[in-house]
């Protein structure tokens, strides 16, 4: 094994805890409180039409104009607040401070700087909107240990399709049998890179999947690198 492909949100720059972080400081700034009670029943209510929409933009369904904005157009609708002006403002305010968050998974950098001197090449494999994904990683200090960056909208298609994997190896100078794609989504990371002939390590630190829904199934970074030995030893 050669080459790791990770992915970035969910797996090493913590999404939930960044996203809620600029949610919170929004809902303060903006004073959404005028019109919804709390901010606990505001981000439940957008956590769910987020991931709605994300899984249309993941099929190619939803453009990403659309979504970003109309995430929180149908968030304040829920709660009968039709405020187009307050929902661009969500929507601008979001994109400027989410990226600029640092959260990071525990043992991020020190799996990173082991991989590193352990001589493995590594990159990063995202769907996320490329202008928003460079920031996190130059914020996070993160940027230094990837040689190749792939943003699926790069590609005109997102993870599972076989075109952004096959797209990621080309531009990393990698082949399949040498390359492990690194991620929490087992359908979009693990599955979708399988397809090519790559391996996946599947990364669930929230324990969402059964234990057994992976051969190579992590709870946290640090195991990352005594399980390559292991699958290196399974291609052979």
């Amino acid at each position: 094994m050669k080459h790791l492909f990770f992915d970035l949100d969910r797996t090493l720059w913590d999404f939930e805890k960044n996203s809620e972080a600029a949610l919170q400081h929004l809902f303060i700034d903006l004073e959404i409180g005028n019109h919804i009670s709390s901010f606990e029943s505001f981000i439940k209510t957008y956590k769910q039409i987020n991931a709605r929409l994300w899984n249309s933009y993941g099929s190619g369904k939803l453009k990403k104009e659309v979504l970003r904005i109309k995430r929180f157009e149908d968030t304040l609708k829920s709660f009968q607040v039709d405020h187009p002006e307050l929902a661009s403002k969500l929507a601008d305010g979001y994109v400027a401070i989410s990226p600029r968050q640092t959260n990071i998974f525990p043992n991020t950098i020190e799996t990173l700087e082991y991989l590193k001197k352990d001589g493995f090449q590594m990159h990063i494999i995202t769907n996320g909107f490329k202008e928003v994904q460079h920031i996190k990683l130059e914020n996070s200090k993160l940027r230094n240990y990837f040689d190749v960056i792939v943003c699926s909208e790069e590609v005109g298609k997102n993870k599972p399709a076989p075109e952004v994997f096959h797209h990621s190896m080309q531009l990393a100078g990698a082949k399949p049998e040498e390359s492990v794609m690194i991620g929490d989504d087992l359908k979009v990371d693990i599955l979708g890179a399988e397809r090519v002939g790559m391996s996946g390590i599947l990364f669930d630190p929230n324990r969402t999947y059964n234990d057994r829904a992976h051969d190579w199934h992590v709870y946290s970074l640090e195991r990352i690198p005594e399980l390559l030995p292991w699958i290196a030893k399974s291609r052979m």
